[in-house]
């Protein structure tokens, strides 16, 4: 079982006297910065001039400064932007501005695990990976409770960065609800196991072949599109508050009877084998790899990829029926 630590097992102390340079002042970066700010904690932030996120933060009060200047202020130095430009902006901002007894600090564990950043050994490299987007990070810290994370230490060079991840999760309000001990390999992986094979790519692969498999059989796709893919946030609610149990004994009989003699046969040991196939890819590093080479080639397969799955009559049919659920977006 994970070790879990509290409230009580943070100091703030750990960043008395310290400054956090929130590199990215993006959907985790500014609420990281609020967040910190507000636990009083001293904050630079970071973003490229002009674009909304140096707004953003002008807006907060933040007084935004470029990258390299956020980094030579910080003692801790969060890097929030997306995964690949990470490298780049390790390399030219961040890099330059190491010097020992510094920190660094991820939400996520990719380029550190795939040594797409490799940092001297005289600086902490601690993560703190939030269980929540960054406006509910936020939303949760305002109520006066907090968003589960993941704490994992890389490098404890000042033979304190357990202490200052601690202190930077419980900024964060997470130690209110909980931080769970990992590492950066276990985050890495189960988070690209879990994006590929359930939440993203198992389920959105899930809902096409359902919705086509109705289509294909005459049924109208407005019809289809209401059965797999609208309703599936209401048991995705369910399983969410109440686990797999609970979705059951809060659907209908018919429903559960349902899942139980049929699930199994639409996700079967085939599919088993697939997704060990899959996180064979991740663990050897061939997923990494591919990704890292599709960014340096200019994404042409991902942009392929992006232009053909908006052609889905699924993606035809939603916009329409979505104009008739305003609550959706509200």
């Amino acid at each position: 079982m994970a070790k879990v630590y509290r409230d009580r097992d943070a100091k703030l102390t750990a960043l008395r006297r310290k400054t956090v340079a929130i590199i990215g002042y993006g959907i985790q970066g500014r609420p990281h910065a609020l967040c910190l700010r507000d636990s009083g904690v001293k904050v630079a932030a970071a973003d490229l001039e002009g674009t909304p996120g140096w707004k953003n933060a002008e807006a907060d009060g933040m007084a935004p400064v470029s990258a390299a200047e956020a980094a030579a202020q910080g003692d801790v130095i969060a890097i929030l932007t997306p995964d690949h430009v990470q490298p780049s902006v390790y390399q030219n901002a961040i890099a330059p501005n190491l010097k020992r007894g510094k920190a660094l600090m991820f939400a996520h564990g990719f380029n550190i695990h795939y040594n797409q950043i490799v940092p001297p050994s005289n600086v902490d490299v601690f993560m703190v990976a939030p269980k929540g987007p960054g406006s509910l990070v936020r939303a949760e810290f305002e109520r006066g409770r907090g968003v589960p994370a993941l704490v994992a230490v890389h490098q404890d060079a000042s033979g304190k960065a357990m202490d200052i991840a601690l202190a930077y999760a419980k900024a964060l309000g997470a130690t209110r609800a909980g931080v769970l001990e990992t590492s950066f390999r276990e985050e890495t992986e189960t988070d690209l196991f879990g994006e590929q094979t359930v939440l993203c790519g198992g389920v959105t692969e899930l809902i096409k072949a359902g919705f086509e498999t109705l289509v294909e059989a005459g049924y109208q796709p407005e019809c289809a599109y209401y059965e797999v893919l609208h309703e599936l946030k209401l048991i995705v609610d369910l399983i969410q508050a109440h686990g797999i149990g609970g979705m059951r004994r809060r659907v209908s009989d018919t429903a559960e009877y349902g899942d139980m003699t049929r699930g199994a046969r639409v996700i079967g040991p085939e599919v088993r084998e697939a997704m060990l196939d899959i996180l064979d890819e991740i663990q050897s590093g061939e997923f990494a790899r591919e990704w890292i080479m599709e960014n340096r080639a200019n994404r042409p397969v991902f942009s392929r990829l992006r232009d053909n799955e908006a052609g889905h009559l699924i993606e035809t049919i939603g916009p329409k029926l979505r104009k008739m659920m305003p609550w959706l977006t509200e």
